[in-house]
């Protein structure tokens, strides 16, 4: 086996294996939501849809907290291709210190924040009750969950998959365990009910965040100790550097932003036609990100080894990378298109046990064959262009998807008028539109962006 195919899949091997894990804990999140004795007037597609509306709100808020994440990788990629340990560490305490405090501000805006959001989110009124009651117990896992997402930047940057897998492991696995006893019980004890999901997320968190301090203080004390603070403005550096980290981190805000609008605007839509056809399209949305998981293992090695070679100046290696990114995710995207076509029914049943769920989502299986095609690309650009720290591209890419999203549902509804089945199918097919912009609009930039405008940097 070639050498950088040994150095892809030592990099993705790990970040598939966490991901797994993934829509794993989506997937039992609304399976135990799915199984929750009938009580109180609630049904299990009222569970399902509140913890749709409950995730949802999460989203709003964390994603516009996704440029730690994005941010820290690419750049820590880059000073570790060049060989610069120092800017590693000042770049890992940059982003733990923003972490904090954006964590800290969250908590001190929640009730606000989720008495405004659900006057936007147009759902019935007991899945916002549960929706409400599950946002208040999770939200306290914020400082854990925002430090989390600068650890998996800087260790994807430091090329350390192995870590990187076992914190999302730890998290995942945890977050499973943790809600299925929490909510449903354990021997004698017949749990929380609804709100030990919530409750299972926060202990996964803190496991996660554990974990990552022990790591840095033992894996990685050689390097941090490069960089000692005596003011605070040495985290951030000279006023150039403060300049370019701020705005490059307003335009992975503005993307993050634009997937908000996205999965947002897919949610409203879906609860204006009943918790019936919200919870369709939940558990559609989990189906559809399951191939996204594996590609994204690639995606994470295209960010790494990306970064790594534009930071060594190595233009051969960043050309040789790309290409070899995208024959290994496309190769998952092939298997995807049978894996779907095999199994959605017996997916349903393990997503609810409630038949007319499964009954209704059967009409929307289709498109789970869709997917694979149509999302490879756009999920495998998204590492690549991380790696670049080309944010202008990234911002561009999701802003105009987002719009276009949008636009392609307004569209639909004028033509067909929509009601129940259609418009989920009407919404979906918005979705696909937008993975198609994306996908075009980053391959026409990739030579100026990626193979010529980082080697031109002083």
């Amino acid at each position: 086996m070639k050498g950088i195919n040994r150095e892809i899949l030592k990099l993705a091997l790990p970040s598939i294996l966490a991901n797994i894990t993934v829509p794993l804990v989506g997937i039992v999140d609304t399976a135990v939501a799915g199984h929750i004795p009938a009580g109180s007037g609630f049904q299990a597609a009222t569970f399902i849809g509140a913890i749709s509306v409950g995730a949802l709100l999460f989203d709003l808020i964390y994603w516009n907290f996704g440029f730690l994440r994005s941010g820290t990788g690419g750049l820590t990629a880059q000073a570790y291709g060049a060989g610069n340990f120092k800017e590693c560490a000042r770049i890992f305490y940059r982003g733990i210190d923003l972490s904090l405090a954006l964590a800290f501000l969250t908590l001190a805006l929640q009730w606000p924040f989720v008495k405004l959001a659900l006057l936007v989110v147009d759902a019935s009124p007991e899945v916002e009750l549960l929706a409400e009651k599950y946002f208040f117990a999770r939200i306290w896992a914020a400082p854990a969950t925002v430090s989390l997402m600068t650890f998996s930047g800087w260790f994807v940057g430091m090329q350390d998959s192995v870590n990187s897998m076992w914190k999302d492991l730890i998290v995942n696995l945890m977050n499973v365990v943790a809600s299925l006893v929490l909510a449903l019980g354990i021997g004698p004890w017949k749990g929380l009910g609804f709100i030990g999901v919530a409750w299972g997320t926060v202990v996964a968190q803190y496991s996660g965040l554990l974990f990552c301090i022990i790591i840095c203080r033992t894996r990685y004390s050689h390097v941090l100790k490069h960089f000692r603070i005596s003011k605070i403005t040495e985290i951030f550096g000279k006023d150039s550097d403060i300049k370019s980290f701020f705005r490059m981190n307003v335009n992975l805000s503005l993307r993050s932003a634009s997937f908000i609008a996205i999965y947002i605007g897919y949610t409203m839509i879906a609860a204006k036609y009943g918790d019936l056809m919200l919870a369709c399209s939940s558990i559609m949305m989990q189906l559809l990100m399951i191939f996204s998981y594996f590609t994204d293992g690639f995606a994470y090695a295209g960010e790494a080894m990306t970064g790594k070679y534009i930071g060594a100046r190595d233009l051969y290696m960043t050309r040789k990378t790309v290409r070899y990114i995208f024959c290994w995710s496309m190769s998952i995207a092939v298997a995807f298109i049978g894996i779907y076509y095999l199994s959605g029914v017996p997916l349903l049943h393990i997503m609810t046990s409630d038949e007319s769920v499964v009954e209704a989502c059967k009409a929307f299986l289709p498109w789970l064959i869709f997917m694979p095609p149509l999302g490879c690309a756009a999920f495998t650009w998204d590492g690549i262009y991380l790696g670049a720290t080309d944010s202008e591209s990234m911002r561009d890419s999701m802003v105009g998807s987002a719009l276009l999203f949008i636009l392609s549902w307004f569209i639909f509804k004028w033509i067909w008028q929509p009601s129940g089945a259609l418009a989920i199918h009407l919404l979906l097919a918005a979705y696909f539109v937008h993975l198609i912009f994306r996908t075009v609009f980053l391959s026409l930039r990739y030579k100026r962006n990626i193979l010529e405008r980082p080697f031109l940097k002083d």
